[in-house]
């Protein structure tokens, strides 16, 4: 989980934008979304080689 330490004069605003940004970095929203809805295992599996292919 990830924790983001506020200083005593730091505005929250500025802690906010960190938290979400290790939150992207971690790919928690990603898994998030991704278990929102069902998705087929034909479908995920389509995915996969999708996003394998643009890696690189």
């Amino acid at each position: 989980m990830p924790k983001v330490n506020v200083g005593e004069n730091e505005p929250l605003e500025k802690a906010l934008r960190r938290f979400k940004k290790k939150i992207e970095i971690e790919g928690i929203l990603k898994a998030l979304k991704a278990r929102k809805h069902y998705e087929k295992p034909s479908v995920r599996k389509r995915r996969k080689r999708k996003m394998g292919g643009n890696r690189y």
